[in-house]
């Protein structure tokens, strides 16, 4: 009976051991994830791959009528209106406006940080929300500590893969479509990389919006942990939440957000804009990323560059 005990305690504690998620492979008091995957080594090697000098931005415009996650919203005001007949400045009569912008961080084309999403309360590397979030921003994880993120980027074309212009809602992207879409486009994810995945469901916010938010093509659970285990730095997509909606066992929310952020500190680009790079057949560039530094954000609105 002892020994029966002993095997059921060992089995329990193996179990537990196999579902451990830190401290963070980058070590116990990391707070960068996977960006120290990034190299020198590997920059100058990304920095071979421009070759016609051809620049994508992978940002979206960012406005009042930009689809959110609600209740995020964006709102700008035009402050010192300059309509002609107001008074000018210094004998050299100089005039100009100003702008004060209130809105949410997380809306348009975005980088999610570390901060972003956790498992019960606990965020990257185990820390608990009490630690580190603040109403007046985080104290850890935020987004302006972040270095740049100048790398070799990947772009998968699921689309073509599945021979059609946009990929349905709820079609999940996993191990074996990525391997399949990294062979078709003749290339091989490594360590320090960035993934983006274009599905066309971005065409999709241009026409109906309300369908754009109700649900899309996008990274599965499976996917997201092979993706981590080959060390890349940042997965991406032309969808609003990465991930696939509804998701796969439609008890769990999220999914996809805390296995990347939290599990393997890996970031999340959200609302690429791919279609440039989809029509021009480019499976890899040059990906470059200066984060807004922003202090104490949870995300960002990025606007990133590929270069060919």
């Amino acid at each position: 009976m002892r020994f029966i005990l002993l095997l059921v305690t060992s089995l329990t504690l193996g179990i537990a051991r196999a579902e451990d998620w830190y401290p963070s492979r980058y070590g116990a008091d990391d707070t960068l994830g996977a960006i120290n995957n990034l190299s020198p080594e590997k920059l100058v090697q990304a920095a071979k791959l421009v070759t016609e000098g051809k620049t994508y931005r992978l940002g979206v415009e960012t406005g009042s009528k930009s689809p959110a996650y609600p209740p995020r919203n964006y709102s700008m005001t035009v402050l010192q209106l300059s309509d002609g007949t107001g008074a000018t400045l210094g004998s050299n009569k100089s005039t100009g406006n100003d702008d004060l912008l209130n809105f949410w961080m997380g809306i348009g084309s975005q980088l999610d940080g570390l901060g972003h999403m956790g498992i019960e309360h606990r965020y990257y590397n185990g820390t608990h929300a009490s630690e580190f979030v603040a109403n007046t921003g985080l104290k850890k994880y935020s987004i302006h500590e972040l270095p740049p993120i100048a790398t070799r980027g990947v772009l998968l074309d699921v689309a073509k893969l599945k021979g059609v212009d946009i990929v349905p809602e709820g079609t999940p992207i996993n191990q074996a479509e990525i391997e399949a879409a990294a062979k078709t486009a003749g290339v091989k994810i490594g360590k320090g990389d960035v993934v983006l995945f274009h599905t066309g469901w971005l065409n999709v916010m241009d026409t109906d919006a309300t369908r754009f938010m109700a649900g899309e093509p996008g990274l599965g659970v499976g996917g997201a942990k092979y993706l981590a285990s080959l060390g890349v730095v940042a997965v991406g997509s032309d969808t609003w939440a990465l991930e696939v909606l509804p998701a796969e066992d439609n008890a769990q929310a999220f999914p996809v957000h805390p296995e990347l952020l939290a599990k393997n500190g890996v970031y999340i680009l959200e609302n690429m804009d791919t279609r440039g790079l989809a029509k021009d057949g480019v499976a890899e560039f040059l990906f470059v990323l200066g984060a807004p530094r922003f202090v104490g954000a949870v995300q960002a609105v990025i606007n990133p560059v590929a270069i060919r």
